[in-house]
């Protein structure tokens, strides 16, 4: 059996932005999913906000899931739908029933409150569009913008700019920096450009063998060090 993780430490303060970085396979968002049991640890344990999340079960284990706010690399929205739709899913985190699936069933609070995080994110104006008619850009924020429904005291995102091309990957880095900045919510973003690995984040740290062999605040980071370590992800 493969180890994609082995050794690692990781101690985040609920306060940061942290920079996750490294090659293909080096572990990056095997670790986030790791986090919340998206991927089961075969060893160690993982514990957040005080709990030991190995050993939670289901409401338990959803609870807390419903308290990370998870930014993936495809925004898995329902293409059909509209954006505003989409967003109040977002809600579910919180309570389930027939006024979650759609905005015309939604709670007038509940929409008002996903109109709110669409606004946040710059696409008030497309709250009726449907997704499918939406470029990439903006349906990462969409996918954004739900998350925000969930109410999330914190953030992990796994290259939510990758399928991005450099401007909009560029817009969307900074669209998550300025919302947990001005919300304070802490983040854990795997990132794949060095430049926004350091322009980010407070912290950074580098897995290579699914080990971590760096950690530096990024103001003190050494971009040739770095360098390397987005040389090797691009191999």
């Amino acid at each position: 059996m493969k180890r994609v993780l082995h050794g690692v430490d990781l101690d985040i303060e609920m306060s940061a932005a942290v920079s996750l970085i490294g090659g293909n396979g080096s572990g990056k968002s095997t670790l986030l999913r790791c986090l919340v049991r998206l991927i089961e640890p075969t060893s160690g344990s993982v514990h957040l906000y005080g709990q030991d999340v190995g050993s939670l079960r289901g409401r338990a284990l959803g609870r807390l899931r419903s308290r990370v706010g998870f930014v993936f690399q495809r925004h898995n929205l329902v293409p059909r739908l509209a954006a505003l739709t989409n967003v109040v899913h977002g809600v579910q985190a919180r309570r389930h029933g027939p006024r979650t699936w759609l905005q015309t069933l939604a709670a007038s609070d509940d929409r008002d409150e996903a109109y709110s995080c669409l606004e946040a994110v710059g696409l008030g104006d497309q709250a009726l569009q449907r997704v499918d008619s939406l470029s990439g850009g903006q349906s990462q924020r969409v996918a954004i913008a739900r998350m925000l429904m969930q109410r999330p005291d914190i953030i992990l995102a796994d290259e939510p700019d990758a399928s991005l091309d450099p401007r909009t990957g560029r817009e969307v880095m900074e669209l998550l920096n300025e919302l947990t900045r001005s919300r304070g919510i802490p983040i854990v973003i795997v990132s794949h450009r060095m430049e926004h690995a350091r322009r980010y984040s407070d912290r950074i740290v580098g897995l290579s063998g699914g080990r971590i062999v760096l950690d530096t605040p990024a103001r003190q980071s050494d971009p040739e060090a770095l360098a390397s370590f987005f040389e090797e992800a691009q191999q």
